[in-house]
């Protein structure tokens, strides 16, 4: 008990500095949240705050959020929204029911740290499985990164997407499946692509509740997770129906992001291509580009199966370059998962290479946004060249985590290849 006490304090004393952070900033820059909630590289058609108030707007007055052909984001956010009084009067609840969610996401991610999971699951143990970072450093690490903050501040609705993705997997790794289904269920409603992660996230679960339970079997549980999932999502479709009177609310949250309707520019690889595209040849490449998200998914599971917290964290990093509407929201997710890999570190390569990149994207991005649309002295070019460098940077980074991941376990395989250099022929 006494040995907990310091590392509790410590947690608490983190926690409290980010959302004094957070609070500070939202008190002394009253003008900040909304220059951020501008920003195409925080908030996007399917994530924007100001896209969000326009339908709360509707919503209150008893109209169909989805008339005004702005709002494309799920239905049963409004009522929480509408017991808050006016985020544009009142701004301080909303802000800090954002700050509240921020926490809820740290807590969730010192769970998943304290588990040990990353270096040590039910199938593999690496051998480094000792050099980890307490909860309390992996919650700082998230909690103070910019992208997190000025996600934050920007108030875009991807953050409860963040905090239901990490709580689904902090609950499997507390053997606690139905509640971890229910999560990614909930995540799946909010943005449609967390779905995808359902194959990693059963294995995880299966692994962690096996213990207690021997004769589970992984066909049954599988199937099983599958029903939940759809029968939870079921539910929500139904309460979304009952709340918006009609089912307009799939086309206009989950068709836009697969037919790409609205190409505003973001921080991904999407937009331009299709702003590009012969309107004949538009279908093939949506399923093109759809196809080549979703098949990460299999070999990545199949590959690592006695890893599925590195699939995830892997599949993270892969939706946050590919997916249609991505933001910085979805990397500081990814980048708040990758320091529980502290062990696979010392095997990465480009570490340089890929600091370089982000930060290089990181400054340029928005002086290239503001010399295309402000300063009219460049153009689309400008701001698409430097989201390829930051994806470049991003992509490196899952592909030298990937590279870590399986060189550790092959020296765990053979441990007379340990320090020896490899060569791919």
């Amino acid at each position: 008990m006494a040995d907990n006490k310091p590392q509790l304090q410590s947690r608490v004393g983190v926690y409290a500095a980010a959302a004094v952070l957070r609070l500070a900033l939202f008190l002394f820059f009253p003008t900040l949240p909304g220059i951020l909630a501008d920003r195409v590289e925080i908030s996007t058609p399917v994530n924007s705050f100001k896209r969000f108030l326009e339908g709360l707007y509707l919503y209150n007055h008893n109209v169909s959020p989805y008339d005004g052909g702005v709002y494309h984001q799920a239905p049963l956010l409004l009522p929480l929204f509408s017991v808050l009084p006016d985020p544009q009067t009142w701004p301080i609840f909303t802000n800090l029911l954002y700050i509240a969610v921020d926490l809820l996401s740290a807590y969730a991610l010192s769970r998943i740290s304290d588990s040990g999971e990353a270096a040590s699951s039910r199938l593999y143990k690496s051998a480094r499985k000792d050099r980890q970072w307490s909860g309390s450093v992996i919650a700082a690490l998230f909690l103070f990164n910019p992208y997190t903050v000025a996600t934050c501040l920007a108030r875009p609705t991807s953050v409860f997407t963040t905090c239901a993705i990490l709580h689904a997997v902090a609950e499997a790794v507390s053997a606690k499946p139905l509640t971890a289904l229910m999560c990614l269920s909930f995540a799946a409603y909010l943005s449609m692509y967390p779905v995808l992660l359902l194959p990693p996230l059963v294995l995880l679960a299966y692994d962690r509740q096996l213990p207690f339970n021997k004769d589970s079997k992984l066909s049954v549980f599988a199937a099983a997770s599958t029903g939940i999932v759809g029968g939870f999502n079921g539910l929500l479709f139904l309460f979304s129906y009952l709340l918006t009177g009609s089912w307009e609310f799939l086309s206009s949250t989950y068709g836009i992001q697969l037919t790409l309707n609205d190409l505003t520019p973001n921080s991904g690889l999407w937009w331009y291509f299709f702003i590009e595209m012969f309107d004949s040849f538009r279908s093939f490449f949506l399923a093109v580009f759809w196809l080549h998200l979703a098949s990460y998914v299999g070999g990545l599971t199949i590959r690592m199966r006695t890893q599925p917290l590195t699939v995830l964290t892997l599949l993270l990093g892969i939706f946050g370059i590919f997916k249609p509407y991505p933001s910085i929201a979805d990397t500081s997710l990814f980048f708040g998962l990758v320091p529980l890999f502290r062990h696979l570190f010392p095997l990465m390569r480009y570490n340089f290479v890929i600091a370089a990149a982000m930060l290089y994207g990181s400054f340029l991005g928005p002086t290239f946004y503001h010399l295309w649309i402000y300063a009219g002295s460049g153009n689309a070019n400008f701001f698409y060249a430097i989201t390829l460098v930051w994806s470049l940077g991003q992509s490196l980074l899952v592909s030298d985590l990937t590279f870590a991941a399986l060189r550790d376990e092959w020296e765990v395989e053979r441990p007379e290849m340990v320090g020896k250099e490899i060569k791919q022929i």
